[in-house]
């Protein structure tokens, strides 16, 4: 708030230590306005010719008047615009440690935040680089695990074939074994039933049934039966199935009274069934191994599947989590870009800014102290015992001729120290107040104080 006589007053003490710039900018911009408008009343005094005219102003003055009002009173306008630049520099150093306060902490502050976004700016840059490549190698890990999976799967599902297939063909052998066993069991019986001299006895149609039962299993499993039979064996089962009647009406060897042919055919399929009971038993047992296995490998396989289905679903979690971290340090980073940008033009404006104030207050300071010399070495001039007398002399009208060359070298003095001192800082008003020195001869001053 900028108030009468120029008081700078934050509406918060404790928001901050210093003045905005705009507050002290206009507190200098009403000090100089200010400055212009004090130093009017002296010259408006000092030099009469700018003041309103006045139809009583009289000339008439007495001695002892004379002798002393004049010359007071200029010196005690010189002493007021002395002091006056006095209290204008004061004022003006006041607003300048001010302005000095704002320029100095917010110049640390920037370059703090400045040094701060660049750190920041680093640290995000390698985040950001890291997460990269972690995502990278999440990514290669997925597809590593996605492969895997696929190639568990892939054998599971071979070995799942396979077991259909061991299955199938189990299945198949194990039914033709059965109705193999079966049979043989039914042609054993009846050959059981009509056994030695009884088979003579046997209806033909169940001797051609033990026959052709004979003829297909032989046929039908000779790989089977491979090794079994013996060659001999294999001639009687032939001839048995060539002509199943006339084999047992034929008179018997030497060797066969020993034994009756139908034991040999009973025989015969005796081994055969045994044979076949015990392939299926095999069978059986390998179907049962084989069935554990499958169902081991597809445990292994399953566990491998769910494994690296685990994992693959755990990558992708924290692939969807690095790359929301990356992209939300990348915007990070453009932020933060953009601030250290926003701050960088504002510390470099602020450098420049306060640069200038530093130049223009000391260039204020310098021609505010040349005013001051001048003004006080006018006064040095006007204010002497000499300068007094002469003054003195001046204006006593007995002595008016004797002391006008005095009074007028004095008053050249006077004015060319103001005349000096206002070319070289171009100031109006020491130039105002120099060219009243040089020309009035103190007449209208005379009347403006008898007029006062």
């Amino acid at each position: 708030q900028i108030e009468e006589g120029v008081v700078l007053k934050p509406s918060n003490p404790t928001q901050f230590r210093c003045p905005s710039p705009g507050l002290v900018f206009a507190a200098m911009a009403v000090r100089g306005a200010r400055s212009l408008a004090s130093c009017a009343i002296p010259l408006m005094l000092l030099f009469p010719m700018f003041a309103a005219p006045s139809s009583a102003m009289s000339l008439s003055f007495d001695e002892a008047t004379a002798k002393n009002r004049p010359v007071s009173k200029v010196i005690t306008l010189l002493k007021d615009m002395l002091k006056q630049l006095e209290k204008e520099q004061e004022d003006d150093e006041e607003i300048y440690d001010k302005m000095a306060c704002w320029c100095e902490t917010n110049d640390k502050e920037k370059t703090k935040s400045i040094a701060e976004a660049e750190a920041h700016i680093d640290d995000l840059t390698t985040k950001i680089e890291e997460l990269t490549a972690t995502s990278a190698k999440l990514n290669t890990q997925i597809k590593n695990h996605e492969k895997e999976v696929a190639k568990n799967q892939d054998s599971l599902d071979k070995a799942t074939a396979l077991r259909e297939k061991q299955l199938a063909e189990f299945n198949a052998e194990e039914k033709d074994l059965l109705e193999s066993i079966s049979a043989l069991k039914a042609a054993i019986t009846v050959l059981s039933k009509h056994h030695g001299s009884s088979l003579l006895q046997m209806p033909r149609s169940h001797m051609l049934g033990v026959a052709a039962t004979l003829q297909h299993e032989m046929t039908k499993h000779a790989s089977l039966l491979e090794g079994v039979l013996t060659r001999s064996e294999r001639k009687v089962a032939a001839s048995f199935v060539q002509a199943p009647a006339d084999y047992f009406d034929a008179a018997p060897t030497f060797k066969q009274s020993y034994a009756p042919q139908s034991g040999e055919i009973f025989g015969i399929l005796r081994q055969m069934k045994e044979t076949f009971e015990s392939n299926l038993s095999a069978s059986q047992k390998e179907e049962m191994a084989n069935q554990k296995a499958y169902e081991d490998l597809k445990a292994a396989k399953e566990e491998e599947i769910a494994a690296g289905q685990a994992q693959i679903q755990t990558k992708t979690g924290e692939l969807a989590d690095t790359d929301e971290k990356n992209a939300q340090s990348k915007v990070d980073r453009e932020d933060t870009k953009a601030s250290l940008s926003a701050d960088e033009q504002f510390l470099m404006m602020l450098k420049e800014k306060c640069q200038m104030t530093d130049k223009e207050w000391e260039e204020r300071q310098k021609t505010r102290q040349l005013e001051m010399e001048a003004v006080s070495k006018a006064l040095a001039v006007l204010s002497g015992d000499d300068a007094h007398d002469l003054f003195t002399r001046t204006f006593n009208p007995s002595l008016l001729q004797s002391g006008s060359t005095e009074h007028s070298d004095r008053r050249q003095e006077a004015s060319r120290i103001l005349s000096q001192v206002a070319s070289k800082l171009h100031s109006p008003r020491l130039s105002a107040l120099a060219y009243q020195v040089k020309l009035d001869a103190f007449t209208r001053v005379k009347k403006a104080i008898d007029d006062m």
